[in-house]
């Protein structure tokens, strides 16, 4: 072995990026390539009426204007959001009703503009509540998660707990914002068709387009070279490569469907807001009797996306009577779809948090609450854990944190103006793989050459595979090549659910070992096209495991709050995982990092809102949808527990990518708690929430002292 696996080796693909070599999928220079620019609807439900093209057209540079009445026709797509320019119906707010295609984007852009579309304006219903009339229970969730899960009678358990917590959390929507929005390239050729795209998969672009435009998936390939994040987003197809296939068959030219930021939020997908009750019962000693969490969210009209929030509370703590319930209802709403750790993270959120005050109700330090909740096999399926560390990963992050020396007491700490506390909570992620192939191949010049169509999302996948490839070969990084992010290339999964690296690194390590194999027997010289060996992981990937396998983890977390302004600054962030074995200490941290950064941004900054009047989001862009940046992280830190789980992959390797980001929003918010004592059930804690509700919590001191006591209190008169 040559120890590739584990070094903190750098991406191969930094040089191009910093320079400017890599190019994106906007990039791709055909003759003649034009550029389109889509018209987004105007009313929040309904259908357009008529669509004026004439000023449009006059545009100079503008080549076409694509409308219900002469796009292209398609198949009836398996998604619905991707049926554009099919029908005059609207279903939401920013749904695509034309796209204008023009020589520059600047004419394409004021060809756009031109358009005039009229509608024969619906009532629209945009607004989620927990006691919506149309809340119904769907048959399963995201993930083919059953909706409903229970064990024992948790409504008796809970009513009889010598500790009792009953609380309700909101979480808003959410919207990913990777750095390159969504963008296609496409040229029909002689039945051909191109297509440069930002994807987390060019396989499932290639099957959608096959089957909505009636071609055969020989005559399509998709290429994903670099890919400017997505974090869900791109992990299925969205409206602009259709819309750029589309206008490149009417054309006759490549045409380039660039997203404008602002079109996002209402197109490519969104975290849907999730309204949760927890319930928690325990005993003075600190054990769960009773766990029950309830989720309602809301989906569109036209594609069911159900949040899948109340899953985690299924492995995470050992309660012998529970339930998990799912709700949703349909509105007037843009389709909600995949964001990083979808489920998890707000789902974990309000458990974490709950957790946290069942800790407080009992007089408890929070860690050993959960320590001594620690189930001995999942409490939903009953199977073993194929590796477990999370009191590891919290004992280890308390050791490093300095949590031994903290005064549980709220508002004990305090510098000036600002009330300083910390906080903790657990996270958990579970364990994906799917089937992927790859060819690996020795080649006479005594390099290798290793073929899997994976996508770098900016994980750095060309470099773990690259290491993973080495270490079965038993030869230095350097003479190990990679081909990634094409259609032309052996199959393989997307990037999702943190399954890349394990999905694509099975496949990748089994043709190698193959490929080393054969090489030791093999005497002579290499022919002149090399010796090949491939491997494909379908019915061993796919296989049902009798493991339950997740990835866990512990955040902490210390706040100060200035309670003149509200302003929440997060000093101190760190995470401690157990996900298998590190393949590469670089990129990994990488991840933990920018996941617990989002979960920053998840808990402080970022929050969305529906316009109940309009049916949008007002929180179309970067500068009123607030995405964290430098100044916002003081300090973070993120380490890991190695475990070695033999029951994963031949790497032994577990998803990174997501579980960063699930418990970081309770750590913030259970600090915010223990600095203040005010206990915000509803996230972004932005300022004005935070300063009122420490103005109300002194309203509250007050009024109970009397003005005797109107000194006192964690929070000083402005």
């Amino acid at each position: 072995m040559t120890g590739s696996v584990g070094a903190p080796a750098e991406r191969r693909e930094g040089r191009e990026k910093v320079s400017g070599a890599a190019r994106y999928a906007a990039e791709y220079h055909f003759p003649g390539r034009a550029q389109a620019w889509p018209v987004p609807a105007a009313v929040a439900r309904g259908r357009v009426t008529g669509v004026d093209t004439a000023e449009a057209l006059a545009v100079p540079g503008v080549l076409a204007v694509l409308t219900h009445e002469n796009a292209p026709r398609l198949a009836e797509a398996d998604d619905p959001t991707l049926a554009v320019l099919q029908s005059p119906r609207v279903p939401h707010r920013g749904w695509f009703v034309a796209l204008v295609v023009a020589e520059t984007l600047e004419a394409a852009r004021a060809g756009a503009a031109a358009v005039r579309v009229t509608y024969a304006a619906e009532e629209h219903d945009v607004a989620l509540s927990a006691s919506h009339p149309g809340v119904y229970v769907p048959e399963e969730v995201n993930g083919g998660y059953p909706a409903v899960r229970g064990q024992g009678d948790p409504e008796e358990a809970f009513g009889s707990s010598a500790a009792r917590i009953d609380v309700a959390y909101r979480v808003p929507p959410l919207h990913n914002h990777p750095m390159e929005p969504h963008t296609s390239t496409a040229h029909w050729d002689d039945g051909r068709l191109t297509v440069h795209t930002s994807s987390q998969g060019t396989g499932v672009v290639r099957a959608v387009l096959a089957a909505l435009f009636g071609t055969p998936k020989e005559r399509i390939v998709v290429t994903s070279e670099h890919v400017g994040g997505g974090f869900g987003s791109k992990g299925t197809p969205r409206p602009d490569v259709v819309l750029a296939a589309m206008a490149a068959r009417q054309t006759g030219r490549a045409v380039t469907v660039a997203l404008p930021r602002r079109f996002l939020p209402t197109v490519v997908g969104h975290r849907a807001p999730t309204l949760h009750r927890v319930r928690l019962g325990a005993g003075a000693d600190g054990r769960l009797s009773s766990l029950i969490h309830e989720v309602t969210t809301h989906t569109s009209r036209i594609k069911e996306f159900v949040e899948q929030a109340a899953v985690p509370a299924r492995v995470m703590y050992a309660a012998p009577h529970s339930s998990t319930v799912h709700r949703v209802t349909a509105l007037d709403v843009p389709s909600p779809s995949w964001m990083r750790a979808p489920g998890e993270a707000p789902g974990m959120y309000a458990l974490e948090s709950a957790m946290d005050e069942l800790a407080a109700e009992l007089g408890m330090d929070p860690i050993e609450l959960r320590v001594r909740n620690e189930p001995d096999t999942e409490p939903d399926s009953g199977k073993p854990f194929s590796s477990r560390h999370l009191v590891e990963c919290l004992r280890e992050g308390a050791r490093h944190f300095g949590w031994e020396g903290r005064d549980p007491r709220p508002g004990s700490r305090r510098e000036g103006p600002l009330l300083l506390g910390t906080g903790v909570a657990a996270a958990m992620y579970p364990v994906m793989a799917f089937p992927s192939a790859a060819a690996a191949r020795a080649l006479p010049d005594g390099t290798f050459l290793v073929r899997v169509n994976a996508t770098d999302i900016g994980t750095g996948a060309r470099t773990v595979l690259a290491q993973v490839g080495a270490d079965a070969l038993g030869v230095p990084l350097e003479r190990v090549r990679i081909e990634i992010g094409s259609t032309e290339l052996p199959s393989a999964s997307l990037a999702g659910g943190s399954s890349g690296t394990a999905s694509w690194g099975w496949p990748v390590h089994e043709s190698c070992d193959r490929l080393a194999r054969r090489l030791a027997e093999h005497t002579g010289p290499l022919p002149e096209q090399g010796l090949e060996e491939r491997a494909d992981t379908r019915g061993k990937a796919d296989a049902e495991s009798a493991w339950s396998r997740h990835a866990f983890g512990a955040h902490f977390a210390e706040v100060a709050v200035d309670t003149v302004t509200g302003e929440v600054r997060v000093a101190r962030l760190l995470g401690v995982y157990a996900a298998g074995h590190i393949l590469n200490a670089r990129t990994a941290r990488s991840q933990f990092v920018g996941g617990m950064t989002m979960g920053l941004g998840m808990a402080l900054t970022e929050g969305s809102t529906m316009d109940v009047a309009f049916g949008d989001f007002p929180e179309s862009d970067l500068a009123s949808y607030h995405v964290p940046v430098h100044a916002d992280v003081a300090e973070i830190e993120a380490h890991w527990i190695d475990e070695d789980d033999p029951h994963l992959n031949p790497m032994g390797s577990k998803g990174i990518g997501e579980i960063g980001i699930v418990g970081t929003a309770a750590a913030v918010g259970n600090a915010v708690h223990h600095a203040t004592g005010v206990r915000f059930r509803e996230l972004p804690l932005t300022p004005d929430r935070v300063l009122a509700g420490l103005l109300d919590h002194r309203a509250t001191n007050d009024a109970r002292t009397g003005p005797a006591a109107s000194g006192s209190g964690p929070v000083p008169r402005r």
